[in-house]
């Protein structure tokens, strides 16, 4: 029993618009996670850096338009902190990366489906 037309270009319509917007929101999720990368890069490099210093020596930490003389064991237990957030907000992004990955996929499937068989 075949679809009316009406039917079917609504149902087009609904099933595009989903797949468009699943495409747009994989879009920025790929985007943030390349962010977080270099983020969680950059959190390494310091680590790294903090680390091979001597115990006594200064450290500095930006405070808005100032400097703050911080402990290392302090700027250690922050990098540690930040680089946790990171990796959790990275796990999520994982996630949802995902869920929307199939969505398009399903949507696009979809849309091939309904155009291939005209709905039947």
């Amino acid at each position: 029993m075949p679809i009316p037309n009406e039917a079917l270009q609504k149902m087009l319509q609904e099933i595009g618009q989903k797949k468009a917007f699943a495409e747009q929101q994989l879009s920025i999720v790929r985007q943030q996670m390349a962010v977080k990368n270099r983020e969680n890069r950059m959190l390494q490099l310091t680590a790294s850096e903090v680390g091979s210093l001597p115990a006594d020596t200064k450290v500095y930490e930006g405070v808005g338009k100032m400097f703050v003389c911080t402990p290392i064991p302090e700027v250690q237990k922050r990098i540690s902190t930040e680089s946790d957030a990171l990796k959790s907000e990275m796990a999520n992004l994982d996630k949802k990366q995902d869920y929307l990955e199939k969505t398009y996929t399903n949507s696009k499937n979809s849309l091939e489906q309904v155009l291939r068989g005209g709905g039947s």
